[in-house]
Formats: structure tokens, C-alpha cells, sequence
């Protein structure tokens, strides 16, 4: 409940800011429009053209890039552009909303959060720009040398900063996953597409500045040619899952396993990999060791009774972990994909944190998942009473409180 109003008390601020520049706008008329409608149409198409990321990275580089240089913007071919904090975010907010449209329409998520970062992001650059420039202040302190440009770079940074936290706070309220990990998540993106947004946005700013309206489709294409990589990279990351998801259910074919076994437990490892602050690189380790955990199984004469490792003898499942590694490495993927598959057997204090959680999660499925013998409820406690060899206990109260709040595979 309390994570429910912080999100609320966030998209209400959000949209209390753009109510107000709505406001002010429509009372006292657009400064600069052809300004305005320049940098409205380019974020637009920048949101258009945006895609939903599993990470939840920037998905719309070039609508973040306009935003902010709109933002940062004091002057046009030589004339100042005479908008304030206000119009930016009514400009940035209209051209947001009417980007989203089409999202909306598809029924993609997040696009409520999207849009609330995107008006908060540009309200607090705007701020910390405007009233400077506007001034007279900022000529006072930097002049128009190298330490403007400077000044530009810190206030982006700033505020890419400002982001990072903001959409940390937003995931985490939502989704009750650690703050921490979320957050670190957040910066470690800020050194790849967040840095290529600052800068483009400075320079967008910079370049209007001297040449007017007509640099910002100059420096707005390396931006979208970069975007479109980088959709092309996801692609080929998703596809790059679905491989190892198919190779996956080899073993369901062969009978080893019950039907969806391997992604039960792929997606139940990674809702407790979050549980216990894992960040997202860690993460799709995790997932890809869960998926092929059980590939040394077709190894096996016989299948498992109901397909459960947990019936089989030690030695058994020793054997099969070792297989199912080498298995795994002849597959080029990462090398610790197959350390966490080869220590499945292993006491849990001698494995990685990783792997403890791959087995806790496959041993819940084996006895409450498909064809167990047991109930979700009696799953858990046989564990607990696991917990002197087995089980890491951080990992099984991991595990109770994912599926009390309803993160059980589906």
C-alpha cells in the first residue's frame, strides 16, 4: 500500500507540474514557437520511435536528448529563445504524451512512468538552466567559453543523475524488488546510452545556439542510427534467449522433466536473484543457469520418478550436475553458466549464491511445481527443515516472501 502512494505521489507531482506549464502556456502564449514546435516534433518522433527494454534502460534516447536540450536551450541563430521552466515542460510534456499515443494503444507498460520521468527530468534541468540564463547570471559566471559548455555537461549529468534515482524509486515502489540493486542498475547505464544522451543534448543546445533550427536534424541522426542498433543488439539478445530456452526443454521432450519445468524455475530464480540484490548482469546469469540446469539429465537411462532431482541419489545428481556443465560450455555461452549448473550438487555453503538459488528454486518446483507430491505451503517447510546442508535459509525466506506476494511461476 505504501509502495501503491509513492508511485501516486509521483505521477500526481509529475502531473501537477504539467497541469501548471499547461496552464501558464495557454495564459501568456508560446515564446519562440517555431522553436518550440521544432523541438516538440523532434521528441516526438524520438518517443515514436522508442521500444520497450527488458532492463528498463532508456528506451527512447532521442526524445531524452531533445528534451534536454530544449531545456538547456538559451538562445536560437544568435537570438535568445525567451522560454522559461514552464513552457519547457509543456512543450516536452505535449510531445511526450503524443509519442506515447501509439504505445498506449498497444497496450505496452511502463508508459505512465515513462512519461512522469520525462516531464520531471526536463522540469528539474529546465530549472536548474532558466532562471540562470534568463538572468543574466550564467553570462556573469561562464561567459560563452569552454566552461559553459562545461556548465551544460554538469547540469545533464546532474540531472541524468537525478533520473537514475527517480526510476529506481519508481521500479522498487512497484515492484518492492532492493532499492540498492535497482539503483546500481540505473548508473551502470548512465556509462553507456546516458552518456551518449548527455552529450548529444549539449551539443543539440550548443549547435542551435550558433546555426539555429537546422542542427537538430544534423545531430539528431547519429543519435536515431544509434538507436536502431541497439534494437537491433535487444533482438538479437532475445533471440539469444529463445535459443537456450529451446535447448532448454530438451529435456521435457525426452520426458526427464514435467512440461515448463526450466522456465518455472528460470523465472522463480530470477524473482529471488532480485529478492536478494542481484543486479541485472547477474541476473541474466542466473536466468540462462536456471533454464539448462537440467540438461545433464539426458544423460539418464531411466527418467527421474515425476522428474524430480530430489529423489535421486547424490551421486546421481552429483553426476548429472558435472554433465549438464559440460554440456552448457560446449554451447558458447558464459563461462559461469556452467560453473552454476556444475556446483548444483555441491553443499550449498561451498556453492555460489547463484547457484544456492537455482537449486532452492528447483527443488520448490520438484515437490510444489508440476507433478510434486507436495503443496506449495509444505514445499517451503520441507526446505526450511533442509536448510542444515541443502538450502541456504537467506535464500528459502527469499523465496517464502516472492511467493507471498504472488511471484510464483505461472
Amino acid at each position: 500500500m505504501r509502495a501503491s502512494w509513492a508511485v501516486t505521489a509521483v505521477r500526481a507531482a509529475a502531473g501537477g507540474l504539467g497541469a501548471a506549464g499547461f496552464v501558464w502556456t495557454l495564459w501568456h502564449g508560446i515564446a519562440e514557437p517555431a522553436t518550440a514546435l521544432a523541438f516538440g516534433v523532434l521528441i516526438t518522433v524520438g518517443e515514436l520511435v522508442r521500444r520497450e527494454t527488458r532492463g528498463g534502460r532508456e528506451a527512447a534516447p532521442l526524445g531524452a536528448a531533445g528534451a534536454l536540450a530544449y531545456a538547456l536551450l538559451g538562445e536560437v541563430g544568435g537570438r535568445s529563445s525567451g522560454h522559461g521552466v514552464l513552457q519547457v515542460v509543456t512543450v516536452v510534456g505535449a510531445a511526450a504524451l503524443a509519442g506515447a499515443a501509439p504505445h498506449v494503444a498497444c497496450g505496452r507498460n511502463r508508459v505512465l512512468d515513462h512519461l512522469t520521468r520525462r516531464v520531471l527530468t526536463a522540469g528539474f534541468a529546465a530549472t536548474c538552466f532558466q532562471p540562470l540564463y534568463n538572468s543574466g547570471v550564467l553570462d556573469a559566471w561562464t561567459g560563452r567559453g569552454p566552461s559553459y559548455a562545461l556548465l551544460l555537461l554538469f547540469l545533464l549529468g546532474l540531472t541524468a543523475l537525478c533520473d537514475a534515482v527517480l526510476t529506481a524509486a519508481l521500479a522498487h515502489a512497484r515492484t518492492g524488488w532492493p532499492y540498492g540493486p535497482l539503483l546500481r542498475d540505473e548508473l551502470r547505464a548512465l556509462l553507456g546510452i546516458g552518456s551518449a544522451i548527455c552529450a548529444t543534448g549539449v551539443v543539440m543546445a550548443l549547435a542551435a545556439a550558433v546555426a539555429g533550427l537546422w542542427a537538430l536534424p544534423v545531430f539528431s541522426v547519429p543519435l536515431l542510427l544509434t538507436q536502431f542498433a541497439f534494437r537491433r543488439y535487444a533482438a538479437v539478445k532475445a533471440t539469444y534467449r529463445q535459443t537456450i530456452a529451446s535447448l532448454a526443454r530438451a529435456t521435457e521432450i525426452a520426458g526427464c522433466t514435467p512440461g515448463g519445468h526450466a522456465r518455472r524455475v528460470a523465472s522463480l530464480s530470477r524473482a529471488v536473484g532480485r529478492e536478494l540484490g542481484l543486479t541485472e548482469p547477474g541476473l541474466t546469469v542466473l536466468e540462462y543457469a536456471a533454464l539448462m540446469h537440467d540438461i545433464g539429465r539426458l544423460s539418464l537411462v531411466d527418467p527421474a520418478p515425476s522428474g524430480a532431482t530430489e529423489s535421486l541419489p547424490p551421486a546421481e545428481r552429483h553426476r548429472i550436475a558435472l554433465l549438464g556443465g559440460a554440456v552448457v560450455r560446449q554451447t558458447g555461452v558464459d563461462p559461469e553458466v556452467a560453473l552454476i549448473v556444475e556446483r548444483q550438487a555441491d553443499p550449498y555453503r561451498e556453492q555460489p549464491l547463484p547457484a544456492r538459488i537455482v537449486r532452492t528454486v528447483n527443488a520448490y518446483d520438484d515437490l510444489a511445481g508440476g507433478g510434486g507430491l507436495d503443496g506449495p505451503l509444505a514445499a517451503l517447510e520441507r526446505l526450511r527443515l533442509a536448510t542444515a546442508r541443502d538450502h541456504e535459509p537467506r535464500v528459502v525466506e527469499a523465496l517464502a516472501r516472492v511467493l507471498a506476494r504472488g511471484g510464483g511461476p505461472s
